[in-house]
């Protein structure tokens, strides 16, 4: 049985990006989902490697810190001072002297590229035997990029730079994507001759193509298939750009499985969401971080849904939540805000203007308006009146509040914690709960009514209310009777 190649990707993420004017390093802006270097990292991680090696720089720790996130098994090695792409592919390869086979070179920011593409170019570097492959994009318009230059047999001969290309090579639309494939053998060798001769001082990794290439060893070319995968990032503009691209290609990967998108443009899912067929996304609506939309579920418009699971049949309408499980069939919005720890059983909803946190209701359980529900359990089938407030904070702890099945609460209720509804209880509108309600008990703590006759005519004598009362009063005495005001 034959072996697997072996192979190391090194992914370059030193650099600071000026043009982005953030305290962020470049490579860790978000793009749907993850950052610029959790993208590449993630089309390098079907290749295989042994080894991944990520050379930072730029505020190094924060980096690191983020690969331990995300990428644990991944190498950092510091590059100190940038002293160009040779140099920290240089000292990435020091820190693996066992490494043989393919080494695969990636940039940081370059978030469109696909897992394909990574494969396919390290499986035309194999099967060629070269010593280098360079990744290369046929583009419309090739202005302030690196040309491909080939020879009669179609290989690399040279990359030229924009600045020292003359006419003819500038009308070539090929360009370098600055990926490459490498035998590791090959590159150690031309990385001891790289010189920083050169108008930046740095030791550039382009050089070495045509180190290999006087040597005689082959150098291929590989053309992306997508010249857009190859796109970098150097400011806000060409990340706003990017990260529209990506929305555009992960919205059309999901309606070509069966999810209904009514406006994609719209529409921002981030690649770790999960959809299933049949569900269907309404627009101006977000889809982050671990949410999934079982088939079935109508989510949106003006939606925007962070960490949360939808359950088949659900419909979620102008919503705003954050780590909620809602259940099959269950309601929720327009215009709720469902707040971590919140759980909705089947056909239960969650209605206009309602806020949850860390709060169960179960199959059936209704809160339809102007409620506050915290640190709560409402049981299947209760009722919750609108404007119900569940008072869970006493300034220094938070207390729970138990409704328990079919209980019945009116509205403008405050059930102060910790507090206990128990089945079939009602709570009349009104009231403050503070205590235990028995099963099949009502609980009534308003105060009665009391009517003073008369204050109106005497405390605000000429104002609209008092006429108002006047024309009333009037209007109601007996035919042929003369009311006190005439």
């Amino acid at each position: 049985m034959s072996q697997s190649p072996r192979r190391t990707v090194v992914v370059l993420a030193a650099g600071e990006g000026k043009r982005m004017k953030s305290a962020t390093p470049k490579v860790l802006h978000p793009m749907l989902g993850r950052t610029l270097v959790g993208h590449v990292l993630a089309a390098a991680e079907p290749a295989g490697a042994e080894q991944v090696i990520v050379v930072v720089g730029h505020k190094a720790d924060q980096v690191k810190a983020h690969l331990t996130e995300i990428a644990p098994s991944a190498v950092p090695v510091l590059q100190a001072e940038q002293n160009g792409t040779g140099h920290a592919v240089r000292i990435a390869l020091e820190a693996v002297p066992e490494a043989a086979g393919t080494v695969v070179v990636l940039n940081g920011d370059v978030p469109l590229l696909r897992p394909e593409t990574v494969n396919d170019l390290i499986a035309a570097h194999e099967a060629g035997g070269r010593g280098a492959t360079v990744l290369a994009a046929e583009v419309p318009d090739p202005a302030g990029l690196g040309r491909i230059v080939r020879d009669a047999a179609g290989n690399l001969e040279r990359i030229v730079e924009e600045r020292d290309a003359s006419a003819e090579v500038k009308a070539i639309r090929e360009i370098n994507a600055g990926i490459y494939a490498f035998d590791v053998a090959s590159l150690r060798e031309a990385l001891s001759k790289l010189s920083t001769d050169n108008d930046q001082g740095e030791e550039y990794l382009t050089d070495v193509f045509g180190l290999l290439a006087s040597a005689g060893d082959p150098v291929g070319v590989f053309v992306a298939p997508d010249a857009q995968e190859t796109l970098g990032c150097n400011d806000r503009a060409e990340l706003a750009r990017l990260r529209a691209l990506l929305r555009d290609r992960v919205n059309e990967a999901w309606m070509r499985r069966g999810v209904s998108i009514l406006d994609p443009s719209t529409t921002w899912i981030d690649v770790t969401v999960t959809l299933e067929p049949d569900a269907e996304i309404d627009q101006n609506s977000q889809l982050l971080g671990a949410t999934s939309v079982a088939a079935g579920a109508i989510v949106g418009p003006d939606t925007t849904l962070i960490d949360t699971t939808v359950g088949a049949g659900a419909v979620v309408l102008r919503t705003h939540s954050i780590g909620a499980r809602i259940g099959d069939e269950a309601t929720v919005g327009p215009f709720s805000f469902l707040r971590p720890g919140t759980k909705l059983g089947r056909k239960a909803k969650v209605g206009g203007f309602v806020e949850t946190k860390n709060a169960e209701l179960g199959d059936g359980a209704k809160v339809p308006h102007l409620s506050y529900v915290g640190d709560a359990t409402i049981g299947a089938k209760s009722n919750i009146g609108a404007g119900t407030i569940f008072a869970n904070y006493d300034g220094v702890n938070k207390s729970h509040t138990t409704v328990g099945e079919a209980a019945f609460v009116g509205s403008d209720t405050v059930l102060i914690a910790p507090a206990t509804i128990e089945p079939g209880a009602y709570v009349a509108a009104g009231s403050a709960i503070s205590g235990t309600v028995p099963a099949g008990a009502l609980a009534v703590t308003r105060a009665p009514q009391r009517n003073v006759e008369g204050w109106v005519a005497r405390r605000r004598a000429g104002t609209v209310s008092a006429e108002a009362a006047e024309r009333f009063e009037a209007a109601k005495a007996p035919e042929g009777e003369i009311s006190e005001a005439e």
